[in-house]
């Protein structure tokens, strides 16, 4: 067994502001709970939620720690009570509800994922947040199948660009919008069937030409506000509408008629504050529907930049500046 130190450095700030705030501090080694595993971080992503808890609207849910950051990727190094044996050592990523931004953090074994085959850790960092929610909300709560259509706003953030990889590997077609034509062009190499430039055109029109007046099966929607009638009429028959987040606002003007006409869907979740067991299914359903294809190379995050951990501040810079392509990932010495 490793010889832990007692504490660590990690990014904890006491109080809700600007990412002036995110300086690094000591803190107690986490120890790992039952059925938890202590992680040695090498790295650790970087999401908009951990923006919006650092401005005091995003508290974490009741037992996470104050730590910021939802995903992880390192070294096993300790194990709690009924924690599989085989794990200690491993080098896996691993989905958390807190706690990321540091040294070490403790992480739920069932969470844990194995680091596909010549990833490094930056990479597998940049993984279980986006890969969770995608998977649980187009495959799961949207029930997308080979052959349908998707629209997925804000086609270059780490959600976008993940969405667009499985989406492809998968059997999608993928449509984005992104702000700017450089950003289409980037979502279009990645992998998307069209992007459309929302600042440069209506995308209500602009999916209708592209789907021949059909619309899309499903949506996948970030933005909420006024967007919402307007991802209504893109969805075609038997649509699904899925809701991850509210950036323009959580209330919505709902037109019903083409709701009841098209027997519409309009369903959405959150992640974080979800149960373990829910969070181990679908850990269990990617590592052996999405696994595989990371392993095999088919599939591989987008890392738009990498900062330090001490450099926190400007990893949350980045994000806020709407520049970034892909997954900011943190990396830990």
């Amino acid at each position: 067994m490793t010889t832990l130190p007692d504490l660590m450095t990690a990014i904890d700030p006491a109080e809700a502001g600007g990412p002036e705030l995110l300086v690094p501090v000591q803190r107690p080694v986490p120890q790992p709970g039952a059925g938890e595993v202590l992680v040695r971080l090498e790295a650790a992503g970087v999401n908009r939620p951990d923006v919006v808890q650092r401005l005091g609207f995003y508290p974490p849910p009741p037992g996470a720690p104050s730590i910021p950051g939802l995903e992880v990727a390192g070294e096993v190094v300790a194990l709690g009570d009924g924690a599989d044996p085989a794990l200690l050592g491993a080098r896996v990523c691993a989905l958390v509800s807190g706690g990321g931004y540091a040294e070490y953090c403790a992480a739920p074994a069932r969470q844990c994922l194995p680091v596909p085959n010549g990833f490094t850790m930056a990479e597998a960092a940049a993984l279980p947040e986006t890969f969770f929610t995608v998977w649980s909300n187009v495959f799961q709560r949207g029930r997308a199948a080979a052959g349908e259509t998707i629209l997925v706003h804000g086609g270059t953030s780490g959600i976008g660009t993940t969405a667009i990889l499985l989406g492809r590997a998968l059997g999608l077609d993928v449509i984005v919008t992104a702000g700017s034509e450089d950003n289409c062009r980037r979502a279009l190499e990645i992998g998307a069937a069209h992007a459309i430039d929302y600042r440069a055109a209506d995308f209500v029109a602009e999916v209708k030409a592209i789907t021949a007046g059909r619309g899309v099966d499903i949506v996948l929607d970030m933005v909420g506000g006024d967007y919402v009638p307007r991802n209504i009429a893109c969805l075609a028959e038997e649509g699904r509408h899925v809701s991850i987040a509210a950036q323009r606002g959580a209330a919505a003007e709902v037109p019903l008629w083409p709701v009841m006409r098209k027997r519409l869907t309009l369903t959405g979740s959150t992640l974080r504050a979800r149960d373990e067991g829910f969070k181990a299914r679908v850990a269990a359903e990617l590592r052996a529907r999405v696994w595989p294809l990371l392993d095999a190379g088919e599939i591989r995050p987008v890392v738009d930049s990498v900062f330090p951990l001490a450099e926190a501040a400007d990893a949350h810079r980045r994000m806020e500046d709407g520049a970034h392509v892909g997954k900011i990932v943190l990396t830990v010495a």
